[in-house]
């Protein structure tokens, strides 16, 4: 499949000596919040495949969506501003809307951004292709999330990218939100780790055990790869907490510990939540002595200049 290149990558890994020592187990990161694009984060991987299908089929605008403060929507706007192309956001009018956090930065991109007063993506579509039509240009519908098949490959080039980077992981630890990154990682460690284990820390109530395996599916059909989709080599847990979006007790925690101990800092609604979910399995003894464990660190920094922790 045709990419276009929006990132900065490989993304460094290191080790997390002082959580190390304070879990017990062997942590290393990876630093998927430095792409090089915005403010960096996980969706860069996915719109160098979603952005480069959307220039292929002549797009001049690219609609996205999500919740007030989404990272994915932030992201798809500078990528959709670097490629020359209209960036327009149709969200969900949830969260923060002020101009605060990811709001303020596609305000200074000349982002135009559009609520509705919805729970419903259904509806949201269906306003992009209304406005699309009326607009009269060429327009490319981007899903929350970057989670189709297509966006999923990113993730899957990333588990080839941990792979030439030389240290063997026997866990990989992510947030899941929208089923893209989980999925990716999920079917790019049959691909390419096959000894690794993918964790997918939870963070909204969405069917992710139907989700994933159907990402997956979809993923290895555009590679043409004829695998076996279970969930043998994958692991789901609930970090949701009290809701999407809603900071929780234990990934706060999480969030004031990365940055106390290694001087990085998480975000209250995936990485802190899906940090917290590391730290839980560390307790319960689920990495053994000398296994390798890799928390991947997708971004979210604009979430903690607008979410009340």
């Amino acid at each position: 499949m045709e990419k276009i290149s929006l990132g900065i990558f490989p993304t460094p890994i290191h080790r997390l000596d002082n959580i190390s020592r304070l879990l017990g187990a062997d942590i290393y990161i990876k630093r998927d919040d430095m792409t090089g694009l915005g403010l960096g984060g996980n969706k860069v991987r996915k719109l160098e495949y979603l952005l480069a299908d959307a220039k292929a089929q002549g797009a001049e605008v690219v609609f996205t969506t999500g919740g007030a403060q989404s990272n994915h929507a932030m992201l798809t706007a500078a990528a959709a501003k670097r490629l020359g192309m209209t960036p327009i956001l149709i969200l969900k009018k949830r969260g923060v809307t002020a101009r605060q956090g990811n709001q303020l930065l596609e305000h200074l991109m000349g982002t135009e951004v559009r609520f509705m007063d919805t729970d419903s993506y259904t509806d949201i579509y269906a306003e992009m292709d209304r406005l699309g039509a009326e607009l009269g240009r060429p327009y490319y519908k981007i899903p929350c999330g970057g989670s189709n098949a297509l966006g999923t490959l990113g993730y899957v080039d990333c588990c080839r990218e941990i792979r030439e980077q030389g240290i063997a992981f026997r866990h990989i630890v992510c947030a899941e939100g929208s089923g893209g990154t989980m999925a990716g990682l999920a079917l790019g460690a049959r691909l390419h780790l096959p000894e690794t284990h993918v964790w997918g820390m939870m963070v909204d109530t969405d069917p992710f055990d139907v989700i994933t395996p159907a990402l997956m599916k979809e993923a290895a059909a555009l590679l043409g790869e004829d695998i076996p989709i279970d969930d043998r080599n994958y692991t789901l847990r609930d970090m949701c907490g009290p809701g999407y979006a809603i900071p929780s007790e234990a990934g706060n925690a999480a969030v004031a510990l990365m940055a106390g101990e290694e001087g990085i800092f998480l975000d209250p609604v995936y990485t802190g939540k899906a940090f917290a979910g590391l730290i839980a399995a560390a307790k319960e003894g689920a990495f053994k002595p000398g296994e390798k464990v890799l928390f991947l660190h997708s971004g979210g920094a604009g979430g903690l200049f607008a979410i009340d922790m």
